[in-house]
């Protein structure tokens, strides 16, 4: 004879990203949580996110409560949380840290995901870090929250693939569907109180650098592989790459995996216009730019661009000092005077 049936675990989701769609959209549907707010940025600070995502418009969400903060960590905030008595907090695409007060409040504690396979690249960032450093592989960590960072213990993971044609929103997409599946996969052991707990070792893995719009700056004096996983890492619906063409800004949206070399020169020389885009001279080898605009401008198909503009071969982009090269691939300190 079956027993009593549960009743459905009360969650608190917690999401500001692209990455909080999917996630959301499963505790909504899922049998085993009833969803009883959902806690997400106020949208002038969600406008400062790259990827922010409105959460109110999400299907299903009905009447589940709806709170914005500013600082989640705020006693208010905290206070309103406890009185909504969550069994679990759900946290997705939040990029701050919840603190001990608030990590208290849940009975069964707080769950969140970090797209790396942790321990290794800990931090902010990490899919754009491991593209731009020509990786292969990523994945997505559903862990317990503690007061660090991206340190608390294991419940699942996901190993992630990138290709050599994705680009930073396609690789979080399929990391996004990995979290969701792990969730629906253990939400029931979560809200019993069963689910898979494997510590972290604290000095085990590493911890990615801070990223910041500055860093997109572009070398040229690079590999045609190394200069296009540069460009696919940080496009939209991130701040993007740049570079100084005739003293202005110039934002390089796309690129084609190099492929079979063409005519080369000095670095960062444009060699030809054409259909097919902008061929840019590398350091060995060329990429085809294909999508590039101004500062603030949609990204435009790459010759059309730079026809409108009267650029032409021979034109070449500003060569990059080697200090300020190595602070934006997080491998120095920043410098002083930056990009203009």
């Amino acid at each position: 004879m079956p027993g009593p049936q549960r009743s459905p675990g009360r969650v608190v989701f917690v999401g500001a990203v692209h990455e909080a769609l999917p996630a959301l959209s499963t505790l909504l549907a899922h049998p085993a949580a009833r969803v009883v707010a959902v806690l997400t940025p106020p949208a002038e600070q969600a406008r400062q996110l790259s990827g922010a995502v409105d959460l109110a418009a999400v299907g299903g969400l009905g009447g589940v409560r709806l709170l914005r903060a500013d600082d989640i960590n705020a006693p208010a905030v905290v206070g309103t949380v406890r009185r909504l008595a969550p069994d679990l907090l759900v946290v997705v695409g939040w990029t701050r840290l919840l603190g001990p007060e608030l990590l208290s409040v849940p009975a069964r504690g707080c769950v969140g995901f970090h797209a790396s396979l942790l321990p290794r690249h800990r931090g902010r960032a990490p899919v754009n870090w491991a593209i731009l450093r020509g990786e292969t592989l990523t994945g997505n960590t559903m862990l317990f929250l503690d007061p660090g960072a991206d340190t608390g213990a294991i419940i699942d993971q996901r190993p992630v693939r990138i290709r050599p044609d994705d680009t930073c929103a396609t690789v979080y997409e399929r990391v996004a569907a990995a979290g969701a599946d792990m969730l629906a996969e253990h939400l029931p052991a979560l809200l019993a109180g069963t689910a898979p707990r494997r510590p972290q070792d604290p000095s085990d893995g590493d911890v990615l650098p801070r990223r910041t719009p500055a860093m997109g700056i572009l070398d040229w004096n690079r590999p045609a592989r190394a200069v296009h996983d540069w460009v696919r890492a940080l496009t939209r619906p991130y701040p993007g790459a740049f570079s100084a063409l005739h003293g202005n800004r110039t934002m390089i949206w796309r690129t084609r995996p190099p492929g079979e070399s063409g005519p080369d020169g000095p670095a960062g020389t444009i060699l030809a216009v054409d259909q097919a885009g902008v061929r840019v001279a590398t350091s060995p080898g060329s990429v085809v730019v294909t999508s590039m605009s101004g500062p603030d401008e949609p990204p435009r198909h790459a010759a059309d661009w730079c026809a409108e503009r009267g650029i032409r071969p021979g034109a070449r982009f500003a060569a990059v000092p080697p200090a300020l090269a190595r602070w934006a691939r997080g491998e120095g300190p920043r410098p002083e005077v930056l990009a203009r």
